[in-house]
């Protein structure tokens, strides 16, 4: 079975293949079954609150995979894509040696997953081996440091899989809920952010989205590795081929459906094998949607090719594209990835990275000779996370524009 970050890969090629689908019956998308624990819910009055306005907070049990860190999860407002109100969470790991206002890092971590069992506050707690949080060790080492952890759930309450510009406005709101949050002591905390594919997306977008939508927070640094900032030019590489994992495009396909219902009608498009494969997924996680979609195709879930040449289907695509959004981070840039890397257009990072440089923002890219796209992550994070620790003691951030 491929590991979680060669599983997620397939969100790279995944939303690309169900764009091309067709037109059938009318469908309407299918949504997760909410977390039947009300402490998720969205409260009546989520209408009068403000981004980043804290809803709720729980103290969770200890964790055998940190040990001596507390757990605290909390509930906040954010925004969906389309600038709707929506209840959102993230769990934050404060570690044995914390002292007030230390610094914390807000992690991005990797969710395949369209339902709320496969979101990080619930695997954090998971048996099942399958979903267990696999950067344990290294984030258990930045907890060493003194840094607190925050980690959200930053595909939404609808798991909008693929929808990366949601998962920076969540990203920003969770860092502006934990800051309010008196007992963990991190109101005057200096911020940085890391994450890498997946996560880098989330992490990507939060670090352009904030000069925007959160200006006030005292961001010092983002740190994101092997980010796909152009999902058209993924979609116009990807072609019909079918994969072992396909099922992850189905789920990409749900995924943002879900998120732009008007813009992105995929379950009409889809033939009644899609359709099947739809249902049999909509809350399942890996390795639930690997099998369901092993080994087929664009042409094996659609009748035709038609959404390809919808302008508002297109819209979407360059919504969530890092490379045609306009906006500049306000902090320093630390970005990785693989110059060979297959997986994902080198050239719109690349691209992406010289026009923060040119608005002065200090970028420093690093190239890791890599086999594959999941190595480079491996890679990168040593790197990464000194140079996000230079950040948070206040050295000048290094550039080679």
């Amino acid at each position: 079975m491929p590991s979680a970050r060669i599983k997620h890969f397939l969100l790279l090629t995944a939303l690309p293949a169900l764009l091309l689908a067709p037109a059938t019956a009318a469908a309407t998308p299918v949504y997760p079954i909410p977390n039947p624990d009300p402490f998720f819910a969205a409260p009546p009055d989520i209408d009068s609150k403000a981004p980043g306005e804290v809803l709720a907070v729980r103290p969770m049990p200890p964790l055998f995979s940190f040990p001596g860190a507390r757990v605290t999860l909390v509930k906040f407002r954010s925004t969906n894509s389309t600038g709707g109100p929506i209840a959102a969470t993230t769990t934050v790991l404060t570690p044995m040696n914390h002292r007030p206002d230390a610094p914390l890092l807000s992690y991005q971590h990797i969710i395949n997953g369209l339902g709320s069992k496969c979101a990080v506050s619930q695997v954090l707690y998971t048996s099942d081996p399958n979903l267990q949080v696999k950067e344990a060790p290294a984030l258990n080492a930045v907890l060493a440091r003194g840094w607190s952890i925050a980690l959200p759930d930053h595909l939404g309450p609808n798991f909008a899989y693929g929808a990366a510009r949601l998962g920076g406005l969540i990203t920003l709101d969770g860092i502006r809920a934990v800051q309010r949050v008196a007992e963990l002591g991190l109101a005057a905390s200096p911020v940085a952010m890391m994450g890498y594919s997946g996560g880098g997306m989330a992490t990507a977008w939060a670090a352009a989205l904030q000069r925007e939508y959160a200006p006030e927070l005292n961001l010092v640094g983002a740190a994101e590795g092997g980010v796909p900032m152009n999902m058209l030019k993924m979609i116009e590489g990807l072609g019909y081929q079918r994969h072992p994992v396909f099922g992850l495009a189905i789920a990409a396909a749900i995924g943002m459906e879900r998120e732009y219902p008007e813009q992105l009608p995929i379950s009409e498009h889809m033939n009644a094998t899609g359709l099947a494969i739809r249902d049999s997924i909509a809350n399942g996680c890996t390795n639930d949607i690997l099998l369901a979609g092993a080994g087929r195709g664009v042409m094996d879930v659609a009748k035709s090719i038609s959404l390809i040449e919808s302008a508002s289907a297109r819209e979407v695509v360059e919504a969530n594209s890092l490379e045609l959004h306009d906006g500049i981070p306000m902090a320093p840039i630390y970005e990785w990835h693989a110059p060979q890397d297959a997986l994902i257009p080198v050239d719109a990072i690349d691209n992406t990275m010289n026009r923060y440089c040119a608005a002065g923002v200090p970028v420093l890219s690093e190239l890791f000779s890599s086999p594959d796209h999941l190595s480079t992550a491996v890679l990168g994070v040593p790197s990464a996370v000194n140079w996000i620790d230079a950040r948070f003691r206040g050295e000048p951030a290094p550039s080679n524009c």
